[in-house]
């Protein structure tokens, strides 16, 4: 942990959309990228999940009547609204999905994409649910998205569409603090989150809690220390923990240690990268980086921040990159040899035509949904260790969890504590050299002294909670003999059948 920190210091009225009222198609739009690994007949992202879920289901402690409860979607909003661009008017569309309100706010991320769809936005939000419950962060799930490629807009149009979105989700009370709480996804960042802040102020501006209505915003706005890197720390944290298990170090015929592993990255977004940084810093060596049109590919390693460095100053692209062997069919580097893989584009990236070619001896599921139900059995039947989705990359809404209560309190972490512990260390420090005979330098007093930052009780916070949720899922685990995925889901399950059982139902019974 030293290591790493050290490194880091361096460095108004409900209105349920009807499902029924829409078409198939809008339900099961899919785009080339998701499905080069697939087959035809393999399940939509929503029907994986739903058959994940009923795969746990068998593992836990909930009844018929409450599975159905947890399963079902609770309200998805659908709207439309014009927006001009180049002197026409274009229809924009957009999602928000509360798949559970067993614990609120909601919560979940928001997407710029033109594959977003319906399908996509529920799968979404499910995962969120279950993923809230497996970390212990007090979280329905919830999921949005528009229907836009955002390099297609401007910065001005992109601001309009975002906050004409806000005021949709205002109207409809699909957000707020103690509603439901976005947060950045694929194709949105700070820059979104701010303009939805602002747009919930000023039609809220008595809500004295209003900066809680979004996660993910910028530190000048209320963000937290740490959320950026988060998801990707959550995910070096999580393959980190599943190493040091023995069962997996024997399947694997694996040392167990970061130092000396070979990983490869699909997807060098925030999250691919930031996981490439936190495993090149304490070890290990990425070999292979995918992006969706080439992969840069060395057998002794890359230098993460030379190629980021290089994509910047050339286009967005690899191309031409010299310390890497740069290959035009980037998929193919899904089946480079490799301790660890971790997927961390889109969803179906694994599928029944791949799946038989993967040779990664641990599968690190950064993205939502990368490995379709029928690949995820021929995996495990290859051997292969699979950290699920729902457990792996949970460290986002794990400090967006740290964000929205800090914004709730209204206090930056460490502000009312540093000095203190600063000086209590001091004191015992002093006694300490006083027995001793034996003077510390200052530097080592400063090392030993120094109280925690914001970003350092981020940290500290992320890895707790991963630990807990990674041990969780082993002992699940070992005790049902089922693979991890199946553990995980089955403790959420039993953790929202809980929260369910505990809170009781209105309406429900006569």
């Amino acid at each position: 942990m030293a290591s790493l920190l050290a490194y880091q210091l361096r460095a108004a009225s409900r209105k349920p959309f009807n499902h029924g009222a829409l078409s198939l198609r809008a339900r099961q739009l899919s785009t080339d990228i998701t499905n080069k690994a697939t087959e035809d007949d393999e399940p939509k992202f929503l029907r994986a999940v739903e058959m994940f879920f009923d795969r746990a289901a068998k593992h836990s402690n909930a009844s018929e009547e409450t599975l159905k409860h947890i399963k079902s979607t609770d309200s998805v909003l659908s709207v439309t609204f014009p927006v001009e661009k180049d002197g026409k008017t274009v229809m924009i569309r957009g999602y928000r999905s509360q798949h559970s309100r067993h614990r609120l706010p909601c919560k979940g991320g928001i997407r710029f994409s033109s594959a977003v769809d319906l399908q996509e936005v529920e799968a979404l939000s499910a995962l969120m649910t279950y993923k809230c419950a497996v970390v212990d962060v007090p979280f329905g799930g919830g999921k949005g998205g528009i229907m836009i490629d955002p390099k297609e807009w401007t910065e001005a149009e992109l601001e309009r569409i975002t906050r004409r979105f806000t005021l949709e989700l205002c109207q409809k009370n699909f957000i707020g603090p103690g509603v439901d709480v976005p947060a950045p996804d694929v194709g949105t960042g700070p820059r979104e989150m701010g303009w939805i802040a602002d747009t919930y102020r000023n039609f809220n501006p008595q809500d004295v809690n209003g900066a809680a209505c979004v996660t993910g915003k910028a530190l000048s706005l209320g963000g937290v220390r740490g959320r950026t890197e988060a998801t990707g720390l959550g995910v070096y944290y999580g393959v980190r923990e599943f190493l040091a298990f023995p069962e997996v170090q024997a399947r694997m015929k694996h040392s167990g240690k970061i130092d000396g592993t070979s990983v490869v990255i699909q997807g060098f977004g925030n999250v691919g990268y930031w996981a490439a940084k936190f495993f090149e810093a304490n070890g290990a060596k990425i070999t292979g980086i995918i992006e969706h049109d080439v992969a840069a590919y060395n057998k002794d390693g890359i230098n993460v921040e030379q190629l980021a460095l290089w994509r910047k100053e050339n286009g967005g692209s690899f191309r031409g990159f010299p310390d890497a062997q740069i290959i035009e069919n980037p998929m193919s580097v899904l089946e480079a040899e490799c301790d660890v893989l971790i997927p961390a584009a889109l969803e179906r990236q694994i599928g029944m035509r791949n799946a038989h070619k993967i040779r990664a001896k641990l599968i690190g599921e950064a993205a939502n949904g990368p490995v379709t139900p029928a690949a995820d059995e021929v995996l495990r039947k290859n051997g292969a260790v699979i950290i699920p989705d729902l457990l792996l990359n949970a460290g986002g809404v794990c400090v967006s969890y740290f964000e929205w209560a800090k914004n709730l309190s209204h206090l930056r972490f460490g502000r009312m504590n540093k000095r203190w512990d600063e000086r209590s260390k001091e004191q015992l420090l002093s006694l300490v050299e006083g027995n001793a005979g034996h003077p510390l330098t200052e530097v080592e007093r400063r090392q030993l002294i120094h109280g925690a930052e914001e970003h350092e009780l981020v940290y500290s916070g992320l890895e707790d909670t991963m630990i807990v949720a990674c041990n969780e899922t082993r002992q699940t685990a070992n005790a049902k003999n089922i693979d991890y995925r199946t553990a995980a889901l089955a403790n959420s399950i039993n953790k929202i059948a809980a929260s369910l059982a505990g809170s009781g139902s209105i309406f429900t019974h006569a």
